[in-house]
């Protein structure tokens, strides 16, 4: 197992308690296995330490007392697991990524995160663009899924007012992501549509015209644009992890979600923090747009005992140079350090390709994206009823049990290639492992899973557990998710069996 970054002051050893978590959960959904993980992300965070050096002797040489970094540390960090990655490719050590990953590494969309500024994707131009202060809170709330209270204790907030400042930055989000979707290239079919789509995009009330919905499903870059320009909905989260990360946004904000709901990562209750490289200097006193003074503090120096569990690798990721978005602005800041937990935050198994042969490498330690056996609303079973029976020589009718799970299938989110899907199976009897088919309607395909492996063949898919999912108690319920693609038709799956036995489906 390699050694945990050097940090050289107490305020990157902030960084590294606040940050670590996060940058090892990424670098899993990278890898094929957890040395690789740890391994990338290790060598991530140095890459990203040096990114914030260099900064901040810059902005010491040119007096201007401001960083030349523009992202948030979060997802600066995540950017340099990218960088990282693409230059393991580039090294001859890809064998060590994620097979998906190192294929959207040589596509067009990971050139997107390199290539010209005007180019990038919308919602990386939007949030590079605002305020450090009001980036890190919009990246807190919105991607880390931190609530609002344990935000604003973050960022020495007035927690009444918290609120009504996210919902300010988000506004100012939007409003930054129109202006560059105005002067993003585009052609004359896709620019005659821009202002429609800003005006359809404002009220929550508006209905999309046909014309323009055909429009979007099959640009890319106009339906990334709907979907930052779309405060309501709750498509925002979905619309900031895929636009500044990249490739696995979606099962990263998937991962966070569900370890902030189990509570491994969460901030300080103490005042505002900054934890950039100051080395240990005071910090200005800052009063934000509520008129809240946040007092000036110095960062102790923390204990930087990381105890790095085994996890299994995972799906998602992307690729491009973080220094490629570490250029000329503002201060990089996510004022307030969290304590890392032990393990990585939503750890999951690595996911199949849709082969036959399946996936491997399972998680070995408790992952926090994964629900308790015995801790979930049980919904109504369903009952059917069988043929009459002969039983000795006697003819009887009966009904025959109800089924033994119930299973419900939701689309969380859909783009014009993609969906990700939730999948909630309740089952009546305790299970000592367990798994789970079904069958796509419309030729659809599993590409990533988490809390689960899964082989697909045809329009079968099979998801088994993960080593630390498998014991279901019960009346209990266990959950998994996946992103998979769909052309044409995106139905609802049908014909679940749990271990082979039918189960009902509910809404």
């Amino acid at each position: 197992m390699p050694d945990l970054p050097t940090p050289q002051n107490a305020a990157e050893a902030a960084l590294l308690s606040e940050c670590w978590d996060a940058v090892l959960s990424y670098a899993d959904l990278c890898t094929s296995g957890s040395a690789a993980a740890t391994q990338l992300a290790t060598e991530a965070f140095t890459h990203g330490i040096g990114e914030l050096r260099a900064a901040t002797a810059a902005s010491k040489s040119t007096g201007t007392g401001r960083r030349a970094l523009r992202l948030p540390r979060i997802p600066l960090l995540l950017a340099s697991v990218r960088f990282v990655a693409a230059t393991w490719e580039a090294n001859g050590l890809g064998h060590r990524l994620d097979p998906d990953l190192r294929l959207w590494l040589h596509s067009d969309k990971a050139a997107r995160y390199i290539g010209p500024p005007l180019h990038r994707p919308l919602a990386l131009r939007g949030l590079r663009d605002m305020q450090e202060p009001d980036a890190v809170l919009l990246w807190l709330a919105e991607v880390e899924s931190l609530p609002l209270p344990a935000v604003a204790r973050r960022l020495g907030l007035d927690p009444a007012a918290a609120s009504i400042e996210l919902a300010q930055v988000r506004a100012l989000f939007r409003d930054r992501c129109h202006r560059n979707h105005l002067d993003t290239p585009m052609d004359a079919h896709c620019r005659s549509y821009a202002r429609l789509l800003d005006a359809v995009t404002r009220s929550p009330t508006a209905e999309t015209p046909d014309d323009l919905s055909q429009h979007m499903a099959r640009c890319v870059e106009c339906a990334e644009a709907a979907a930052c320009l779309r405060l309501h909905g709750g498509g925002l989260p979905a619309a900031l992890s895929s636009g500044v990360i990249g490739w696995g946004g979606l099962a990263y904000l998937e991962r966070r979600r569900r370890a902030a709901e189990a509570g491994m990562i969460g901030g300080r209750t103490d005042a505002a923090v900054d934890t950039g490289l100051n080395e240990g200097k005071p910090v200005r006193p800052r009063i934000g747009r509520t008129g809240i003074l946040v007092a000036a503090v110095l960062v102790s120096g923390l204990a930087l005992t990381v105890s790095l569990m085994p996890f299994g690798g995972s799906k998602a990721g992307g690729a491009a140079a973080a220094q490629d978005e570490s250029t000329d602005g503002q201060t990089v800041a996510d004022p307030g350090p969290s304590f890392p937990s032990g393990s990585v935050s939503g750890s999951k198994p690595k996911s199949g390709s849709g082969s036959k042969s399946g996936s491997s490498g399972s998680p070995t330690v408790a992952d926090s994206t994964s629900r308790p056996a015995g801790n979930s609303d049980q919904e109504a079973q369903g009952k059917s009823s069988s043929p009459a029976k002969k039983q000795g020589g006697v003819t009887g009718s009966t009904k025959s049990a109800p089924p033994d799970c119930q299973v419900k299938y939701e689309i969380v989110g859909q783009w014009p290639d993609g969906f990700q899907a939730t999948v909630t199976v309740t089952s009546t009897k305790a299970l000592a492992t367990w798994s789970l088919g079904w069958t796509f309607k419309d030729g659809q395909h599993v590409s990533q899973m988490w809390d689960g492996t899964f082989v697909q063949d045809d329009s079968h898919v099979t998801a088994t557990a993960a080593d630390y999912n498998k014991t279901v108690a019960a009346n209990a319920t266990f959950t998994f998710g996946f992103l998979g693609s769909w052309s044409g038709s995106n139905s609802a799956a049908r014909d679940f069996t749990l271990n082979k036995a039918s189960c009902a489906t509910v809404g």
